[in-house]
């Protein structure tokens, strides 16, 4: 495989007619990561990935791969590769000849040996003589991954790779595309709007909103610590409570919510009126003598761990308890207290 690349973008936009569909995007994909581009439907995401192979033209603004100014490049230029959400393999070719079909086409005549060589990498390699329609979708995805692969790219890039699974082989075919990535140093740009996707394979993510970009962070650094209201929502679960603010002590402060009063970094906030996102797990039920109360008005067994529907003097809280071996009634009246991380302060 060739060296990993780095990605830059530098003040990118990508405008149809009076839409614009990426506004001012700059960021940079490190040599041999993987960063996932991470928002809601219409958000830019995949236009921005499109913006990256060379399958849509900027409207203003730069793209660097490995340092080198690919702004006006064709794709067939560029040293990427992309595996698509429909997997797109050709129904009329076995296994090995659509994996070796890009340089097949290019003429190299060890396109076998390299299909083949790219198949053991994920594992398919005794499948070589099957039709795509005897495989499952997670071996599809995987030969697809593999005739990415065996054009030994500077990138890799994924759109939407796993919106066609179930859940149980979505988590198993991810967590191959991390290992692969990983023991390969693969730089990678990865597209998802699933939240637990992104947490679970990113070095980075890219959150985008409304054709921008909202917060770009290591996947702890955004769930513990979003910018605003919309990353705190977007990414898992939150709950959004009005507090008070106290006076900073260096970098932390008191805030007090419902008569229950905890200490936060006050990320540069002024003493006042402000939100704290409160994550579901970073509720406690009924441990010690907590001043803020509330009573459990939904209680859901999930299995692994239950749900509940608190309601609270800061509003109605959503709870995630781990503890299945003594369920919370309904109408139970419970005391509340925070752990110490999920909990931060987010601007209005």
């Amino acid at each position: 495989m060739k060296k990993a690349a780095d990605v830059e973008f530098r003040s990118v936009a990508k405008r149809y007619g009076g839409v614009t569909a990426v506004d001012d995007v700059s960021f940079r994909i490190e040599p041999g990561t993987l960063a996932t581009l991470l928002g809601p439907s219409g958000c830019g995401k995949t236009t921005t990935l499109r913006l990256i192979a060379g399958l849509e033209m900027v409207s203003s603004g730069t793209i660097t791969i490995g340092g080198r100014d690919v702004t006006s490049a064709p794709a067939s230029e560029r040293d990427v590769s992309m595996v698509f959400q429909s997997y797109a393999l050709f129904p009329h070719m076995n296994v090995l000849e659509n994996v070796a079909y890009g340089p097949t086409v290019s003429g190299d005549p060890a396109a076998k040996d390299k299909a083949i060589e790219k198949l053991r990498m994920v594992g398919l390699d005794a499948y070589a003589d099957r039709m795509p329609s005897e495989l499952s979708g997670g071996q599809q995805q995987r030969v697809a991954v593999a005739r990415a692969l065996v054009l030994e790219p500077q990138v890799l890039l994924f759109d939407e790779p796993l919106s066609n699974l179930d859940a149980k082989l979505r988590r198993r075919v991810r967590e191959e595309i991390r290992e692969l990535q990983q023991s390969l140093g693969l730089t990678v740009a990865y597209v998802t709007h699933d939240q637990q996707e992104a947490l679970a394979v990113s070095d980075r993510i890219i959150v985008m909103s409304n054709s921008r970009i909202a917060q770009i962070g290591a996947p702890r650094e955004l769930y513990e610590a979003p910018r605003d209201r919309f990353v705190a929502d977007f990414i898992g679960d939150a709950n959004l409570v009005d507090a008070e603010l106290g006076a900073h002590r260096g970098s932390r402060a008191s805030v007090r919510l419902g008569g229950l009063e905890v200490e936060l970094d006050h990320r540069g906030m002024a003493p006042g009126a402000v939100r704290v996102a409160i994550r579901p797990e970073s509720i406690i039920l009924n441990q010690g003598g907590s001043p803020l109360r509330g009573t459990v008005a939904k209680a859901a067994y999930l299995g692994t761990h239950m749900e509940y529907t608190v309601a609270a003097p800061v509003g109605q809280l959503f709870v995630v308890d781990r503890d299945v071996s003594r369920p919370i009634a309904a109408g139970t009246e419970v005391s509340i207290a925070l752990s110490d991380h999920g909990v931060a302060l987010v601007p209005s």
